[in-house]
């Protein structure tokens, strides 16, 4: 009877543990339905500003090419071709229970750094996110800046990521690195995502080119209030928030998502399992109730 009383606390343990998965489940999913939504609301103001700003930079260009002269472009959009030093910016999570999804991400880490490490790059890395604090702080503690954490605690917010690009953009300018990376998980679906080390500055111009092409104006003239490289300039810290915006919300819906799916595979499992041993618990008890009556015909018989 001993034995049955363990699986009886077995089961019922699972039980509660199921409970708890279900319900991270269901937060999971109304985070990530959140998520989605910002994603698909503030995707028309990112790519109807790039396509803005990319109208801007392609005029200067004619402009060079017509007229023979040489504009001066901004820092932040002139590529580097031999750039020394690197600071790759990490997107994870706070919280665990999110199945692969901070592994993969500190993976993808782990391989860039040593990848630009063998070419002779001085790196840097600033964590967003306690996983990659905690993950990374072991092997590259000498060149971890920063680990931010709370990020996005209280919902993804445009202002927020803000003022985390900002001293970022100064750091650049006083060239206290030459290239900045992110890495983060890509938003396909609740159960896929593309973990990628992706170029943030300076800010790649030929890779919008044939997603973010203006178009067609049929002639149309434009007037501006001033010097379009002054526009070009200031548009430039709102296209690079909205990158790095873009880059966060990904992020999120992927842990989300993530997490939704390891719930559920672990509320399924438990499901399983609390199957297994309630099957096992009816056979104990069947052969003991059973040996029992065995018993008492044996001594009725014997009398």
């Amino acid at each position: 009877m001993a034995g049955l009383k363990e699986l009886r606390t077995r089961i019922e343990s699972i039980k509660s543990t199921q409970k708890i998965t279900s319900a991270m489940k269901m937060v999971a999913a109304a985070r990530l339905r959140r998520a989605q939504d910002l994603l698909a609301k503030s995707r028309p103001y990112h790519d109807n500003l790039l396509k803005v700003f990319l109208q801007v930079y392609n005029q200067l260009k004619d402009e060079e090419a017509r007229l023979n002269v040489r504009y001066i472009f901004p820092k932040m959009i002139t590529p580097c071709k031999n750039g020394n030093s690197y600071l790759l910016i990490v997107f994870t999570s706070d919280r665990g229970l999110c199945g692969s999804y901070n592994a993969s991400v500190i993976k993808e880490t782990i391989h860039r750094v040593e990848e630009l490490k063998k070419a002779g790059k001085k790196v840097s890395l600033i964590c967003i996110g306690k996983k990659a604090g905690d993950a990374l702080k072991g092997r590259y503690g000498d060149i971890i800046i920063d680990v931010l954490t709370g990020v996005a605690s209280k919902g993804i917010k445009f202002e927020e990521m803000e003022r985390i690009i900002e001293p970022i953009i100064g750091m650049f300018y006083v060239n206290e690195f030459d290239v900045c990376e992110f890495v983060y998980a890509k938003f396909k679906s609740a159960i896929s995502r593309d973990v990628k080390a992706e170029q943030f500055l300076p800010f790649c111009m030929e890779n919008i080119k044939d997603k973010y092409e203006p178009e067609d104006t049929r002639g149309a003239i434009y007037e501006y209030d001033a010097p379009k490289q002054k526009i070009l300039v200031d548009m430039l810290p709102m296209v690079l928030t909205s990158v790095a915006f873009q880059t966060l919300v990904n992020s999120q819906a992927s842990e989300h998502g993530a997490r939704m799916s390891s719930m559920d595979n672990a509320t399924r499992n438990a499901k399983d399992m609390i199957a297994k041993l309630t099957l096992k618990y009816n056979r104990i008890r069947q052969t003991a109730i059973t040996t029992e009556l065995v018993e008492i015909i044996a001594g009725a018989e014997a009398l």
